[in-house]
Parts: structure tokens; sequence; C-alpha cells
């Protein structure tokens, strides 16, 4: 009982070391999150308001935007009359407008009782939130549109960005609905996800996330796509083989992210804590869609230094690399290449050419335990020999004693001491006994 109580506390303390980064980047950024009726009806919906709760606490400027559609045809159904639909938008007659009208009301003042929940013993207890809703969003009318009138249904034409900035300086929580007003009083039936998105973009917000009923978007396959960057997605939006429910959270993702938002999130809201697995572990659990790299393979820079140390260093005390320290890792990093992920440096290699013998040795190479199933160390070694021939280096070689066979499957083949440079070979290290281990590096 006491070692799984003991691996419980490892696998806490593991979690919250790797979390820490996250939290110090997190603190003052601006996030708007949209949700839909059906998550405010769900019996735990008290827990993604005290994951909410939490993120408030750890300086996280929190936009909220809730959806209303199961509790606006609850209503419908009772008045008797029925909701047509026409190219996926709802048709908000006046019947249908007084019940939106209700709807809305009635799941934005659960969410802030919710929110405003303080009872001792619960994760809520000192929380004392403060919640600010307001007319935040202007809009128009849809009008008349290939001979359908869309009546009270509208779209954003504003955002009061500056309204929402002061609330969120004041350290509130912004808590807007799917309606929007026009200048002369009129009130319009919009979507949380049109809202969400024109909130976040209206604000340049860091993230816009979107809690789902599924777990993101998926790929021919039904494999989970963990990262996109714009050009991916809009790939995906033109082919139109993902779902209707993906497509439009893809639509509303490419269009935020091209207009200024940093990143977006597709997150299944039905999995517990779904805010706090996407938000504080690396890979998160939905799809993450990205204007620039979320990944990328890079030339090292003396900022990396750390980061390569830190995954280096179990490699060392394992006696797979030669141990380096700081200052030769500072003196050397111009020979170094980095995966970085999401700001981490995940894998690294080291290329020392031998110019006048169009001779290159790789070293150093190595990969985070959690990425070595996913190919990064051929797909790392691939990219440094495909820069040594860009110098002109015709012939790569690799000292081991634990990676033979590996190094063997991608083409390289045994050699011994001889064939080393004379610089290298009087550098040798004869108690460690590497193998040697050269590849011709073709056209």
């Amino acid at each position: 009982m006491s070692s799984v109580a003991d691996g419980n506390k490892q696998a806490f303390i593991h979690w919250f070391r790797q979390s820490s980064p996250y939290i110090h980047a997190f603190r003052g950024r601006t996030f708007v999150l949209a949700f839909d009726g059906a998550a405010v009806a769900d019996c735990n919906f008290h827990s993604l308001v005290h994951d909410i709760a939490l993120l408030n606490s750890l300086g996280i400027r929190l936009v909220l935007v809730h959806g209303a559609r199961p509790q606006i045809e609850q209503r419908v159904n009772q008045q008797g009359a029925q909701i047509d639909y026409v190219n996926g938008l709802r048709i908000t007659d006046d019947i249908a407008l007084a019940c939106v009208k209700q709807a809305v009301g009635s799941v934005r003042v659960e969410i802030e009782a919710q929110l405003s929940m303080g009872v001792a013993n619960s994760p809520m207890a000192g929380a004392r939130i403060r919640v600010a809703s307001g007319n935040y969003v202007t809009a128009q009318p849809l009008g008349v549109r290939d001979g359908v009138d869309y009546c009270h249904t509208g779209q954003v034409r504003r955002i009061d960005a500056t309204a929402i900035q002061q609330r969120l300086d004041d350290g509130a929580i912004v808590l807007a609905s799917p309606l929007g007003y026009s200048p002369t009083g009129e009130t319009f039936n919009l979507t949380a996800n049109e809202v969400a998105t024109a909130i976040a973009v209206a604000l340049q917000a860091d993230k816009l996330m979107f809690l789902t009923e599924g777990d993101g978007i998926h790929d021919a396959e039904q494999r989970l796509m963990r990262e996109l960057n714009t050009e991916q997605a809009q790939q995906l939006l033109q082919r139109q083989q993902i779902s209707d429910d993906e497509l439009a959270y893809l639509r509303h993702a490419v269009q935020a992210c091209r207009r200024g938002v940093t990143r977006t999130h597709l997150i299944d809201r039905r999995i517990d804590g779904c805010l706090l697995q996407e938000l504080f572990t690396r890979d998160g659990i939905g799809t993450l869609i990205t204007a620039g790299q979320f990944e990328a393979t890079r030339q090292a820079n003396i900022d990396d230094v750390g980061g390569i140390l830190s995954l280096i260093k179990p490699l060392e005390e394992s006696g797979v690399l030669v141990r380096r320290s700081r200052e030769q890792l500072e003196l050397e990093i111009d020979h170094f290449i980095v995966v970085e992920r999401d700001g981490t440096v995940v894998a690294c290699a080291a290329l020392y050419p031998y110019t006048d013998e169009q001779v290159a040795e790789l070293a150093c190479l190595a990969v985070h335990p959690d990425y070595r199933k996913a190919n990064r160390g051929g797909e790392l070694l691939a990219y440094t020999e495909k820069v040594a021939k860009a110098r002109n280096i015709e012939r790569m070689f690799v000292l081991t004693t634990q990676t033979a066979h590996w190094f063997q499957e991608r083409g390289y083949a045994a050699g011994d001491i001889d064939n080393l440079p004379v610089q290298r070979k009087s550098l040798y290290n004869y108690q460690r006994r590497s193998k040697v281990f050269i590849k011709q590096l073709g056209a």
C-alpha cells in the first residue's frame, strides 16, 4: 500500500515540476474559453468551474463565452414551437427570441452562481471571484439570404474590447453570452463560437479554447491530430474529410489564428480536468491550432544550454554520453542542433566538421524519453546529415558504446580508429572503448 502511495506522490511531484514553466508563462495572459450549454447542464460542471477558478487564481485573465443550445431547444419545445435551421443557422423568430433570452439568462445566472461558491473544504473555498457581464457585443442582423429571412439571428459587428480589458484589469472574470445588441436597441441571437472568436481577435488573446463534445480533429485513420498550423488546417477544410462539427470549430480556429490569436485549442470537455491537462502538460489532450510552429528543428543558441544540459544529464549518468560541463557546452553551442517543442528542448545533436578531410562527427544525439517512440531521433539524424551535406561533408562518423544497432539500422557501417580524422584520433578515449561507425553521405 505504501509503495502505491509513494508512486502517487512521485507522479504528483513530477507533474507539478513539469507544469511549473506553464504556470509562470501563463500569468497575466488572456485566455478566451468557449463552451456550450450542454457543459453547464452536465452534472460535472462544478468540476469545470473549480478548474476555471484555479486558472483565475494563477493570474490568468479569463473571458468565458457560454452557449445555450439545449436550454433554448427545451424552452422552444415547451412553447410547442419549432426550430428551423437553414445552412446550419437557426431562424430566430419572435417566439424563438423570447426563448433565447430566457435560456441565456438562466444559463448566465447558473454560471455566476457556480463561480460565486465559497463552500468550506471545497476547491472553491476562499476563491472570491468577481464575474463581470455586460453588453460587450454589438450585432447586426443576418437579414434575408437566398430568400430566407433569418429574423432575429445576427452576426457580430463589433466587440467593446476596451470595456472587457477594463474588467480584466480589475481582476474579474468576464462572462459573455451568445447575444448581441444593435445601436437601435434590438437583440440578436448569435453563436457562442462566433462571439468567442470575435472577442479573442479583438483582445489579441494568447489562447482561444473551445470545449467540444469530441476530443479534437482526426485524420483519415481517425487518429487524433495533436498539432496543426493554419496551412495544414486550411487543407483539411478544403478537403472536407472531417465531421461537420470539426469543420465548424476548425474554421473558427483558422480565422482566429490568422487574425492575431496565438493559439487555439479544441478540448474534449467530457474529460475530467480537461483544461488542466491541456494547459499544464507539454502535449495536452486535444488539438492545437497555431499560426506558427509548435515544434521546430533549428540551430541551437546560448539560451538552449540549460535545456540541453537537462536533456543529456540522465544519459551522461548512465554512461551513454560523454560528460560535458556547462562551460564546454557554451563554447560548443554553435555545433548543436535542437528540436524545440513548445519552448522545451526535447532532442539535440552536435555536428563537429573536419572540413579539410570532408568528414564530420555526429555527437551527443539525445531525445527526451517521452518522445522516443515518434522517430524524432531518426528525423534529427536525417536533418543533421542534410546540414552536413550542405557543408560539403562526404562522410559522417559516430563514436558509441551502447547504440551501435540503432546507427547500423540507419546506414552506418562499422569502422575502426584508423578511419577517424587525425585530430579526432588523437583525442580518442581508449578507456571508454567506443565503437566507430561511418556513413557515406550520398549526393
